[in-house]
């Protein structure tokens, strides 16, 4: 009986894997198991989190905002140390229990941290100035573990990251998740999110004999470095006046064609004396010369960061959905009924805009626009077009909302609960979440495919990083606004209390933001050229010299 092998994987015991009894849904479904319990944990973590702060942990709202997107800039960054060790040293399957273990370790001990009176100030007193701010030693055991938390996330979402099961965990957790927090008890609900990832854990763990496994072809960072240091040793000399004299040691099916662009580069693939000192077997030392594929593997890359750069603006704005927008929310009247919709729990919106707009997209847009233009869909550069320009729609949604919510806080003259219905929140909800749909969906794509073949899982963490960014953006908007137009009293744009800022100018900013790095988008896409591989039927057609008829 033939056994029919798959290329470049193996299985658990190191042998050749076999397509018969490896791969296939039931184990990429065990995997996603993490991810919808990953998500669960984050998100239902984040969504809520700001609300804590301030009314248990009694924290100005600012810092609050701050260090919720804090929590989630660190928790996207480190997805580019848990790609780096996928790529380079553990395998995308030891990566995943390690850190999914970490994880489950960080929402036990927040909820521990949020079971104890000890760790936690006094509630507050008949006034505000009778609230007592949490201790640095409480605050550091929250720390701790949010970001155990964070490290489990960055070590689990450049290896596991599908966007379905993103939002089905997202979903269930600023809905059920989030109602357990507020209406029977954060610790409970912490407890869950530590028990699921567990389970989580159990079920990855038994599906070792189905998984293909890739073995490790090197750090993608140290290729890139490589290229660097050889193009830097040789940049005083001349490149070739045709590039077929530059060193190439990749069969030709698999080369990528040569380009024109950042042609400091190419000297990296220069024969000089020396290239092959100091390293046996014949092959040249790969930090004194690179071939042409590997040196255009790095161009790829470069070629990636001015879109990388100019997605980030996104992220900052999404950001207030989960921060300030969810604080708006705490002081709006949500009832239905004798149902009181938590204030955590309006991103449910936001999640519902995601699915919504993606099934319009899929079932009444692409049809026409594939009928009319014989393409598709929208392109990946199209759709992060189109999440960009929403977000700016969203955030002059917010503009126009918090200054109603600011004109009945002033005739009301404070209170816990303004008389302004919650649902006023909606529309910047749905236009950022809408947004998502198209930036997200179009950013993974795009830095999957525009990524060499070998560093997918780097790419992958590369786009985590405009998340990363995104948040920490925020936080440093924040703080620049909160000192330039801040007052001894606590008043200024974002106040200690927003009913007493002016949250509807920093939303402004945003707008002003957005709109000037849109332009500055329109310009990097307008400029990108993608590179491809050579076409396995142009080499096939070749032969010779002369083309096939």
């Amino acid at each position: 009986m033939m056994t029919w092998t798959v290329a470049d994987a193996v299985d658990y015991k190191d042998f050749p894997a076999d397509r018969s009894k490896t791969g296939g849904w039931v184990p990429a479904a065990l995997i996603l198991v993490v991810e919808v319990c990953e998500r669960l944990s984050t998100m239902g973590i984040a969504v809520n989190l700001v609300t804590y702060l301030i009314g248990t942990m009694h924290l100005p709202s600012f810092t609050a905002a701050n260090i919720v997107t804090d929590f989630m800039g660190t928790s996207f960054l480190l997805c580019l140390l848990g790609g780096f060790l996928a790529d380079s040293f553990l395998g995308r399957y030891v990566t995943i229990a390690i850190f999914a273990a970490i994880q489950a370790l960080g929402t036990g001990g927040l909820a521990i941290a949020t079971k104890l009176p000890q760790l936690r100030p006094p509630p507050c007193g008949a006034t505000a100035a009778h609230c007592k701010q949490a201790s640095g030693f409480q605050m550091g055991i929250l720390y701790v573990a949010l970001y155990l938390i964070a490290l489990g996330t960055g070590g689990l979402k450049s290896s596991v990251s599908g966007f379905g099961t993103d939002h089905v965990g997202t979903l269930t957790a600023v809905t059920v998740l989030v109602y357990l927090q507020d209406e029977v008890g954060r610790s409970w609900a912490y407890g869950i999110c530590s028990v699921s990832m567990s389970i989580a854990i159990i079920v990855f763990l038994s599906g070792t004999k189905r998984y293909r496994y890739k073995k490790s072809s090197g750090s993608p960072v140290v290729h890139i470095l490589q290229v660097v240091v050889a193009a830097t040793r040789k940049r005083k000399m001349d490149l070739p006046s045709h590039f077929d004299s530059l060193y190439e040691d990749s069969p030709e099916a698999s080369r990528i064609d040569h380009t024109e662009q950042f042609r400091v580069l190419d000297k990296a693939a220069i024969v000089a004396e020396g290239d092959y000192e100091k390293n046996g077997g014949g092959a040249p030392n790969p930090w004194k010369l690179c071939s042409v594929k590997r040196v255009e593997e790095v161009k790829m890359m470069i070629r990636l960061l001015p879109i990388w750069a100019t997605t980030i603006i996104f992220w900052t704005t999404y950001a207030q959905m989960i921060t300030f927008s969810v604080e708006q929310a705490s002081t709006m009247e949500r009832s239905i009924g004798n149902f009181q919709i938590p204030a955590g729990s309006l991103t449910v919106f936001f999640v519902a805009a995601i699915m919504i707009t993606l099934a319009i997209y899929d079932r009444l847009i692409m049809p026409p626009w594939k009928a009319l233009t014989g393409k598709p869909g929208f392109t990946n550069l199209q759709r992060m077009a189109i999440g960009l320009g929403l977000s700016v729609f969203g955030m002059a949604a917010a503009v126009l909302c918090e200054r109603k919510r600011l004109s009945v806080a002033k005739a009301a003259g404070g209170g816990a609960t303004l008389p302004i219905s919650v649902f006023f929140l909606i529309p910047q909800f749905v236009l950022v979440g809408s947004g998502e749909a198209f930036i997200y969906t179009g950013q993974l794509d795009f830095f999957i495919t525009g990524s060499p073949k070998g560093m997918k899982t780097m790419s992958t963490g590369l786009f985590l990083t405009t998340l990363s960014l995104g948040f920490f953006v925020s936080s440093f908007l924040v703080s620049v606004v909160k000192r330039v137009t801040g007052s001894k009293d606590g008043h200024g744009w974002v106040a200690d209390n927003i009913n007493n800022g002016r949250l509807d100018c920093f939303y402004g900013l945003l707008v002003v933001l957005g709109i000037i790095n849109f332009v500055a988008y329109l310009f990097c896409a307008a400029w990108y050229k993608a590179s491809k591989p050579k076409s396995s039927l142009q080499m096939g057609n070749i032969v010779k010299g002369q083309e096939k008829c």
